[in-house]
């Protein structure tokens, strides 16, 4: 079988070393196609490719026609919006993801962002302590756990909503499990996001939810750009100065965002999952799990079916 690496941006040198080991071990092909720079390249790579291992890569209705072989394709990383999962499901394209292998690095960047926020960017003047503040955890799921554990080291007060994860599994973990998204926001100093961009969740966090929040609020975003309603919550920073965003996905109004100095910041780009540990991770666990998936169908970590 021919196993295409697709990577705009490559993984580490080390993780496509260990990608390698995995595949070739198993008695497959490794093919590389790394920093390209147009979509028609993608397409011809893809043409005789059997399976196919991305990171933020899009794989679209044109790049799954292109694929006459495809059978899997797994995104190294959890989220997968980037990629056409009906489409792929009507091709008979399994979709997988690679979950919690960047969850540990998600986290930290959370709290290196809290921490600089609540210390008012280092402008030199006396900020506040995340001790003893409420933090709100929006999705429990791998990062909100891990989230949730740093948390608890800072000696914060964490509470979490999620509607998919029963209150006793939130409670088993040492957090007080909160019954709404609108519960969560009301009690909490900081909200951190950990939903995915479904047609549910998109444009959700808007002026109503966010105003929620009590006075000197911090949202927290490492989702994903599209659960926030950017022109709302634009509109709720003009009104109230107390409010502070931070995130390392950089939205559109970006230059709209940047007025609020010492109250917004963003990374330069996506910065999640943007350690060596994590890239390695999810990189090896998508490797294994092609093979897992040619060896005898396994398909545990299916996102289409």
């Amino acid at each position: 079988m021919k196993v295409l690496v697709a990577t705009e941006k490559p993984f580490a040198p080390v993780a496509v070393e260990g990608i390698r080991k995995e595949i070739e071990g198993a008695g497959h092909e490794l093919v590389l196609l790394e920093k390209y720079t147009d979509a028609s390249q993608l397409l011809e790579a893809v043409k005789d490719a059997d399976a196919m291992i991305v990171r933020s890569d899009k794989v679209t209705p044109a790049v799954l026609d292109a694929a006459g072989q495809l059978k899997i394709v797994v995104r190294a990383g959890a989220g997968y919006d980037s990629i056409d999962t009906a489409y792929a499901k009507q091709k008979g394209v399994v979709v997988e993801n690679t979950p919690g292998q960047n969850s540990n690095a998600v986290a930290e960047l959370v709290f290196g962002m809290l921490v600089y926020a609540v210390r008012n960017f280092y402008n030199g003047k006396a900020g506040t302590e995340l001790k003893d503040k409420k933090l709100g955890i929006l999705a429990f799921g791998n990062v909100g756990r891990n989230v949730a554990r740093i948390a608890k080291g800072f000696g914060m007060d964490v509470y979490a909503y999620d509607a998919f994860c029963p209150k006793e599994a939130i409670e088993e973990a040492g957090v007080h499990a909160v019954g709404s998204q609108d519960e969560l926001f009301k009690t909490c100093d900081v909200v951190s996001l950990h939903i995915p961009a479904t047609p549910e969740t998109k444009q959700s966090i808007n002026y109503a939810v966010v105003n929620q929040m009590g006075k000197g609020g911090i949202l927290v975003n490492t989702a994903r750009k599209e659960v926030i309603n950017e022109p709302e919550l634009l509109k709720l920073m003009e009104e109230r100065t107390d409010l502070k965003y931070i995130t390392d996905i950089k939205p559109d109004a970006d230059a709209d965002f940047a007025k609020f100095e010492g109250r917004y910041f963003s990374t330069p780009k996506k910065m999640g999952a943007q350690t060596a540990e994590a890239n390695i991770n999810a990189g090896i666990a998508a490797a294994r799990q092609i093979n897992a998936y040619f060896k005898d169908g396994c398909t545990k970590y299916q996102v289409n079916k």
